[in-house]
């Protein structure tokens, strides 16, 4: 089978070069020529671990190859998917030029049946809108050609996008015909024979579902930080709290770890986009303004720990360990430590930061107001405090008793709750975490 995937960012990188390793002939499309110079030479511009290799061994396999023209393959694939940004407007609602970009270029090019599957993040109802706008561009050539479109949402989580993709625990697939239904269903055959679950709904119900998703996932961490910033106001440990509930099977134990808040490029934009698509059709989401709100002070947090210890600020040396939103990736798309560094700054705090491979990340968005440390140890060197933002692996296990003679003041503040209160007392840390005030010693 021949696919094409329209955008080469996260999601249409990933599921290319994924769909490529199944047996699949991808051809990966981008306007951006200098990108698709580089993937040709097995460049990829991203970090997910595995990726680069994927790539490159399917480039040399060819069964991926890439292009800067849609037109130019469209005779030869059977499916098209559309994996182009929905960057959110000022007002919180999904832009959504670039998928009307694609459904024109679809709409003017293609000569035989063709299946446009949407796997960008769209609003409730875009797949009508893509429809209309192929229908319009066919009308207008004076041809009567057939096609489908689908809904097929993407559910990668950043730093193991390539096994989510290839080990899924669901893959769900909107269709409007029995036709497209067929030609995705052998599409996704290689995924069937390993039990696994494909489901296949509306359209309508398929993008709803991609945006209840992350925003039921976006509630659980907004409820459990709210949990947390109350058991440290009664003397209760979250973590016992979290252990608790989590063993209620109605409610497990996923995404109930309280931290500093969530970040990326997913759970932000789509708690936006769902309030929005709320808002215009006079109904006002609750619950996810709530989350929101509960978020935006969790990002703060650190700095008001931070403020609180020390009073006054300015020219305290700080120490940030993780700048990506989350590990496993360079993404720093509405990351915590981004807002930690602006508070950090306008105290008038010289800020000393690492990151294991958001460092290049972090000096395209900020450049050199911060400085810029070589590993862990460079970072703490002489200071007054240090915030763990990121829980990198590396960060897990770093010898405290370096730590201790290189700070200035042994204050760490834990925004993650990956450090045992009692081992950094005895080696006479002060330390400070979230959700449990008997921790701040």
């Amino acid at each position: 089978m021949n696919i094409a995937i329209v955008g080469t960012g996260y999601v249409g990188l990933v599921s290319g070069t994924c769909f490529a390793e199944m047996g699949i002939n991808v051809t990966c499309i981008d306007i951006n020529k200098d990108k698709i110079n580089s993937l040709k030479k097995g460049i990829v511009p991203i970090y997910e671990p595995s990726l680069e290799e994927m790539v490159i061994r399917n480039l040399n396999a060819g069964r991926l190859s890439f292009s800067t023209e849609l037109v130019s393959v469209l005779d030869s694939v059977d499916i098209v998917f559309s994996a182009v940004g929905t960057p959110p407007d000022d007002d919180g609602s999904a832009d959504l030029k670039y998928v009307l970009e694609v459904a024109k270029t679809f709409g003017k090019h293609i000569n035989k049946y063709t299946i446009l599957v949407t796997k960008s993040t769209v609003p409730v109802g875009t797949a009508n809108l893509v429809k209309e706008v192929i229908n319009k561009e066919i009308k207008l050539r004076g041809k009567n050609i057939s096609f489908d479109v689908a809904s097929n949402p993407e559910f990668l989580k950043e730093g193991a996008a390539i096994n989510d993709f290839m080990s899924p625990d669901r893959v769900i697939v909107g269709v409007e015909t029995n036709k497209s239904k067929e030609l995705l269903t052998k599409l996704y055959r290689p995924f069937l024979l390993n039990n696994f679950r494909v489901i296949f709904t509306d359209i309508l119900s398929a993008e709803m579902i991609k945006y209840a998703a992350n925003s039921m996932l976006a509630t659980r961490i907004s409820f459990m930080n709210d949990i947390a910033n109350l058991c440290e106001l009664l003397g209760a440990d979250v973590n016992m709290v979290r252990k608790g509930i989590g063993a209620d099977t109605r409610i497990g134990n996923k995404f109930l770890y309280p931290g500093c808040g969530y970040g990326g490029s997913c759970f932000p934009k789509d708690v936006k986009a769902l309030i929005r698509t709320a808002d215009n059709n006079n109904y006002s989401m609750e619950v996810l303004k709530a989350v929101e709100k509960v978020n935006s002070f969790q990002k703060s947090i650190l700095y008001k720990k931070l403020k609180s210890h020390y009073k006054i600020l300015k020219g305290k040396d700080i120490a940030i360990w993780g700048l990506a939103f989350k590990p496993g990736t360079d993404d720093m798309r509405e990351a915590t430590s981004l807002v930690t560094i602006q508070l950090l700054l306008d105290a008038g705090c010289n800020v000393k930061v690492y990151d294991p491979v958001a460092m290049e990340e972090c000096k395209r968005r900020i450049g050199n107001v911060v400085t810029y440390a070589t590993d862990i140890y460079d970072a703490v060197l002489d200071a007054d405090a240090l915030i763990v933002i990121t829980e990198w692996k590396q960060f897990r296990l770093p010898n405290w008793k370096v730590i201790f003679k290189s700070m200035r003041e042994a204050f760490v503040i834990d925004g993650r709750n990956i450090y045992s209160p009692g081992e950094l007392s005895k080696l006479g840390f002060k330390y400070s975490c979230i959700g449990n005030r008997n921790c701040e010693i």
